[in-house]
């Protein structure tokens, strides 16, 4: 991660660790600095990356040019660029290709790099859809997120059972019918 700044984590948790009364330098705490700028290089590796570059070298769509392609239940993980606390979830994309597509893998990943920056669980749904219609030039997007985020579960309001679900829409998925059917395909059993 080159633009990960590991010495300047460890001195900065080192800095919360005595602003919050701690002393950095006891046993247990020593190895804390290193092991969240670890965390970190992981949690935020998607910083600087462009998400498109996973859709790159597309197939040819044939037969599957305008039939929905659903992949569900995307584990998801981010953290919340208000209190860096992170948040976990699912995600699920669908997308109605024109001349080209991806391997499925390729959608998965293009979540994982969304979601490995400080983000909010709505802007990865629409950085998510904006890279698949544009990469792809596809007919439609559907993203919808399910998250349980860490700020609502420990803090302030405490609502540890509450989940946020949003869902982002672009070009013939948008339209009433279309979503309908790609939300109920996302619910149906197995």
């Amino acid at each position: 991660m080159s633009g990960i700044d590991r010495p300047r984590i460890e001195a900065a948790v080192s800095e919360i660790l005595a602003a919050i009364g701690e002393d950095p330098a006891r046993e247990g705490l020593e190895r804390t600095p290193r092991s969240v700028a670890d965390a970190y290089a992981e949690f935020f590796a998607g910083v600087g990356a462009d998400e498109r570059e996973q859709l790159r070298d597309p197939l040819p769509a044939g037969d599957s040019s305008g039939e929905l392609v659903l992949l569900r239940d995307i584990q998801l993980r981010s953290i919340c660029e208000h209190h860096l606390l992170p948040f976990l979830g699912i995600a699920h994309v669908a997308y109605v290709p024109h001349e080209r597509i991806v391997g499925l893998g390729r959608l998965a990943r293009v979540v994982e790099v969304v979601a490995a920056r400080p983000q909010l669980q709505e802007r990865i749904g629409v950085q998510v859809a904006d890279a698949i219609e544009e990469a792809l030039e596809a007919e439609g997007v559907l993203v919808v997120i399910d998250a349980a985020h860490d700020c609502m579960r420990t803090r302030g309001e405490r609502q540890a059972r509450s989940t946020a679900v949003t869902v982002t829409a672009r070009g013939v998925l948008a339209e009433p019918a279309r979503r309908a059917e790609a939300i109920a395909l996302i619910g149906a059993a197995p």
